[in-house]
This record gives structure tokens, C-alpha cells and sequence, in this order.
């Protein structure tokens, strides 16, 4: 894993800062150990870096193909995905009863990183294919789960989310997909849908689409989906696979995850598509929002994924590379030319790229923590204040992670470069690859109309102030940090700016001014991510000032010398350090700027809202 992920920090996060093996002492993971989930975090490895990776830069290179209305996805994508399928990868995370291992949601997500830093557009299938198992374990029939759900979750069947059409994208309400009511029971489906990702290959012999629809004479608007199940091949009477006039009419030709087949589907074209009703008439959105989190957290891993391998190629890069002469003999044209790593400004880049995505990581594990706990929750209490903790965490995990994976990759194009901007190398393919995480599964300006919106106005902002008061009880401990005091104090006056924006927002849209939270709404989001990672960052940076210090006093080093001396020769300690540094890096160059761009906001700018349409040009 040494180019995928950093393995020491996954760790940290799982069982220093997180203390995952306490979810041991809950019914639900009884049955687990730290020692177990070692075991998976290291096969998880040794899958992604034998199979997963070696067929990603072929993947993009041949991409899929259309040929006679059938998709083949890239050459090296059958081995890798019959491998993942096999080892029961797939349903890590769910219960025995649907074929799942039960392993804590945390943990399978951070086998998530690991294979999807490997093979991102491979890793789709399967993800995909876990959210339609997923809509038919919470909603399905004892029959449809029969006849569907366990082939899902096997991963012996593929599924897929068809909700985009072409006067459709996020305006959802606005579908023409039509279901039409049979004698039966069943409907019959007609309608196009666009964009659908992994929405026709040749990995399985079966794909079965969740399909968004409007029965004939339901209301307008979203309140009249509903949501089917329409596979590609479906059960004749004698129990046979026929086909279900799901057709494929071309791949999207695209900027990147290229071995991910992006389709353009029609259903019914010769009239005989059946689809089959998944929970009641009309209740369509609120079955797919029930399934929004878990894809828009895999979509926030997708950005953390690519940072991270993104980060690990560059600094591999920047400790190889020669060029230039060290800063104090740069005039100097007899020094020795040195790794570029040794440049300030690369060191900047890096120390950019190692903070961000440390606090990506930090960030989506806690989301995904946090449904552990929601899983294991002993009282009503305890479970209602943990899914707040998510409702709130995900759309912030979803535009961070998205935003934040990009511009790493961007800067690992820097680090290497003219060579970075090749294809020659790989991070190109990263940058490329990442860009979809920003506008698929809600664009992230959607996901702040959700937070903004919707999930601060649950219960009069309690999501909100349940948060802070999380973070307030470990900000005490923190406190009693002598060495972190500077960090401390730039933390607190940036969270209390994000605080008064967020009563400005609440002022505002009790007003003719409603439109301006929804005008700032992005930016606003912007900071509640860069806050929650500035804090998880600080706690980090507590827990491993605590260790630094032991094994300093460990090894009697008192001093700056003999302190410098433990960090050039004890791995743990320049990792800890380097924890430290992170945190004081991040606080300083981003919290720092808190203050202004919540002034920003509030200042109450309009001129975007004010400009006449002719005002932007091309009139």
C-alpha cells in the first residue's frame, strides 16, 4: 500500500483518535477484535496493490466499449473484480443475514480508500451495485429480496441508480419516465434515462436498476415518483432469465474514470419493459434520500482516495527528483543539486497536500464511525443524537472531500511539473478521475442548499448545537495542553465566526433577504468543512503530542538537540511529529483566514442576486 494510502495514519485514526475496538464491547460487533480487523486492513492491501492498481492505468488507456448495443469494460477489470467478489468484499460492512461480514461501517470504509486509490472506476461497480442492495434490504419484499438482493450483495449481480434524464439532472421532480399499471401487479416502464454509471458491462450476468418514475396520473413534482426495480434480464414464468427491453444506446465519452461505463439507457422501447414497485406508489424520493448518505459518503471517499495516492506519488516524487541547489548555496554553482523536497515552496505544497488529506481522512471516518454508532446504539437517545451527528457530517464530507481531493491531485501535478502534466505519469489520470466527485450524487452548491436548507433548520439548529457541544467536551481536554495553546485560541476564533455566520443565516431567512443564505450558501459550507477538519486536526495534534512526549522522556532526550536526534532515528516519533505539524500547518495557513471570509458573507453582497441578465455579457 505504500503508493495508496499511509497505513500509519489510517491506524492512528482508526484506534488512536477513533478507539474503534471499543465498538468491540456493543452486541452488534461482539464478535470482532482489533486483531481481525488488522487482519482485513492488510488483505485489503495486498487486493488493491496486486489487483486493483496494476489495472488502473490500463482501464484508462482502452476504456470501455459499445459494440452491437452490448458494454465491455477494460481487459484487466475481470480478474480484479472476480478476486474483490470472491473475498466477500463487497457486503464488508452488512449483516450475516443478507451474506454480509458485519464489520464496523468504519472499517469497511477504510477499505474503501485503500481499493479505491487503487481503481476508482473499477471500485464504482461494485459501490453502485451495494447501494440497489442495500434499497431492497431496507424496502424490498421477502420475495424481491429473494429473487434480487442476495445476487446484489454477492456481487454475483450488478445494480445501478437510474435517476437522470436529459431535462432532468438535479431537478428530479421534473422526470418523464412513465410507469403505466398492469393486471399483474407490476408496470410497465418507458422513459430514458442519462449518465447512469455502470449502467450496462459485461462483469455480471445480470444488472438490476433502480429506477426513478412517475405512475400515469400521479401529482407533479417530486411528490409523484415513485422508485422500481427494473432488472436488465427479469423472471419469466418458468423461472427463466429473459430479456427486459432495457437497451444501451451509447457510453459517454469523458474526462476521466474511464474503465466506469457512463450510459444513456432506454426503457420499453418496444414496449415490453416490466418494472416492479419498491416500497409504496409516490414515496420514491424518500426511499432514494433514505440511501443519499451512504452515496454521498463513498462519493466523499472517492476525493479522499485520490488524495491520498495523489500525496504519496508526489512526495515519492519530490524525495527523488534533483534539481536545483539548496537554498543557502542557490548562488552557489558548484553545490550539488538536491531532491526537490528540499525547496521551501515543495515543502509548502506537500505539507498542503499531507494536512488536507489527514483531515479528508479524519473527516469521512468519523462520518462513518458515527454510523456505527447510530448500529450499536443502546437507547433511542443515543441512536437519534449519532444519526444528527451524520445527517449534519455527510454533506459536509461530500463537498470536502470532493473539493479538497481535487485540488491535492492539482498539486501533485505541481510537484512533478511538466511531468506531471503527461500521461506518462500517473497523477494526470488522478486529477482526471477526481473531478466527477464535485458534480455527480448532488453537486456540492446542492449539498450546501442541504445544510444549509434542510439540516440546519431540524429542530431549530439542534443538529448544530449538538455538534459544537461534541466537540466542546473534547476541546476541554485539549486546553489542558500547554503546547497547543496557540492553536487552540486561532481554533476558537475561527469556530466562533462560523457560529455567528450561522445565526446571520438564520436572521436572513426570516427575511425579504431569504435568498442570501442560499446565495453564500457554498462558502458557508467552505467553512464548516475547513472548521470540522481544523478541529479534528487539533485533537490529533493533542494525542500525539502526548506520545511524542513519552517517548522523548523514554529516551531521557531533555533537550532540542537530543529531541532532534529521537526525530531523525524513531519512526514513531517523526510521525507524531509530523501529526503536530499537520495540525499547526492547516490551523495557521487556513483557520487563520476564518474571520475574513465569514465577513464575506456577511457583509450581505447582493450584486450576483442584483445584476441584470444582459449585465453577464454574450447579449
Amino acid at each position: 500500500m505504500k503508493l495508496l494510502v499511509d497505513e500509519r495514519d489510517v491506524k492512528f485514526v482508526l484506534y488512536e483518535q477513533l478507539r474503534i475496538e471499543e465498538l468491540c464491547k456493543y452486541p452488534v460487533y461482539s464478535s470482532f477484535s482489533q486483531d481481525l480487523f488488522e487482519m482485513v486492513l492488510e488483505e485489503a492491501g495486498k487486493l488493491a496493490e496486486k489487483e486493483f492498481y496494476p489495472a488502473n492505468r490500463e482501464g484508462d488507456r482502452q476504456g470501455c466499449r459499445f459494440e452491437n448495443g452490448q458494454v465491455r469494460v477494460p481487459e484487466a477489470f475481470y480478474q480484479a473484480y472476480d478476486r474483490y467478489r470472491e473475498g466477500g468484499w463487497l457486503p464488508i460492512s452488512d449483516p450475516p443475514e443478507v451474506g454480509g461480514q458485519g464489520f464496523p461501517v468504519v472499517l469497511g470504509h477504510s477499505c474503501i480508500e485503500i481499493f479505491g486509490a487503487a481503481n476508482w472506476a473499477l471500485l464504482m461497480y461494485p459501490g453502485l451495485t451495494h447501494g440497489a442492495g442495500r434499497l431492497l434490504q431496507e424496502y424490498g419484499t421477502p420475495e424481491q429480496q429473494e429473487q434480487y438482493m442476495h445476487k446484489l450483495f454477492s456481487g454475483e449481480w450488478s445494480g445501478t441508480m437510474c435517476l437522470t434524464e436529459p431535462q432532468a439532472g438535479s431537478d428530479v421532480g421534473n422526470l418523464r419516465t412513465r410507469a403505466t399499471p398492469l393486471d399483474d401487479g407490476t408496470y410497465k416502464i418507458s422513459g430514458q434515462k442519462i449518465f447512469i454509471s455502470a449502467g450496462m458491462h459485461d462483469l455480471s450476468e445480470n444488472i438490476v436498476h433502480m429506477v426513478l418514475a412517475r405512475v400515469d396520473g400521479a401529482p407533479k413534482g417530486v411528490r409523484g415518483i415513485s422508485i422500481f426495480i427494473v432488472p436488465r434480464l427479469r423472471y419469466a414464468a418458468d423461472g427463466a432469465l429473459v430479456d427486459n427491453d432495457v437497451a444501451c444506446t451509447g457510453l459517454e465519452h469523458k474526462l476521466g474514470i474511464h474503465g466506469c461505463a457512463t450510459c444513456t439507457l432506454n426503457f420499453g422501447e418496444n414496449g415490453a419493459c416490466v418494472g416492479y414497485l419498491l416500497g409504496k406508489e409516490h414515496a420514491g424520493m424518500r426511499i432514494m434520500f433514505a440511501m443519499m448518505n451512504e452515496a454521498r459518503l463513498f462519493v466523499g471517499m472517492q476525493g479522499l482516495a485520490h488524495a491520498s495516492t495523489a500525496y504519496l506519488h508526489a512526495l515519492q516524487y519530490a524525495k527523488e527528483r534533483l534539481q536545483g541547489a539548496p537554498a543557502e548555496r542557490m548562488k552557489d554553482p558548484e553545490a550539488p543539486r538536491v531532491p526537490i523536497m528540499h525547496h521551501p515552496d515543495v515543502r509548502r505544497m506537500l505539507m498542503f497536500m499531507k494536512s488536507s488529506t489527514e483531515g479528508m481522512r479524519a473527516l469521512l471516518y468519523l462520518a462513518a464511525y458515527c454510523i456505527d454508532r447510530v448500529r450499536a446504539a443502546q437507547s433511542d437517545e443515543e441512536r437519534e443524537r449519532f444519526q444528527g451527528h451524520v445527517d449534519l457530517l455527510i454533506p459536509i464530507c461530500k463537498a470536502v472531500g470532493s473539493d479538497l481531493g481535487f485540488r491535492v491531485c492539482e498539486t501533485a501535478i505541481q510537484v512533478y511539473g511538466g511531468y506531471g502534466y503527461i500521461s506518462d505519469y500517473p497523477v494526470e489520470q488522478f486529477l482526471r478521475d477526481c473531478k466527477i466527485a464535485s458534480i455527480y450524487e448532488g453537486t456540492n452548491g446542492i449539498q450546501a442548499l442541504d445544510l444549509v436548507a434542510r439540516k440546519l433548520m431540524v429542530k431549530r439548529g439542534q443538529l448544530f448545537k449538538n455538534g459544537l457541544a461534541a466537540m466542546t467536551e473534547i476541546l476541554e481536554r485539549i486546553k489542558k495542553n500547554f503546547n497547543l495553546r496557540d492553536l487552540v485560541q486561532i481554533y476558537e476564533e475561527a469556530q466562533e465566526s462560523i457560529i455567528q455566520v450561522t445565526k446571520f443565516f438564520a436572521l436572513k431567512g426570516m427575511t425579504d433577504d431569504f435568498q442570501v443564505p442560499l446565495l453564500y450558501a457554498k462558502p458557508y459550507l467552505d467553512l464548516c468543512g475547513d472548521g470540522a477538519m481544523g478541529f479534528l486536526l487539533l485533537w490529533q495534534a493533542h494525542l500525539a503530542d502526548r506520545r511524542l512526549q513519552e517517548i522523548y522522556r523514554d529516551h531521557r532526550a531533555q533537550d532540542a538537540k537530543a529531541q532532534a536526534e529521537i526525530l531523525e532515528t524513531n519512526r514513531s516519533a517523526a510521525f507524531y511529529f509530523g501529526k503536530i505539524a499537520s495540525a499547526r500547518f492547516f490551523i495557521n495557513q487556513v483557520l487563520t483566514l476564518t474571520h475574513g471570509r465569514a465577513r464575506a458573507i456577511m457583509n450581505n453582497d447582493k450584486s450576483a442576486l442584483e445584476i441584470p441578465e444582459y449585465g453577464f455579457a454574450l447579449g
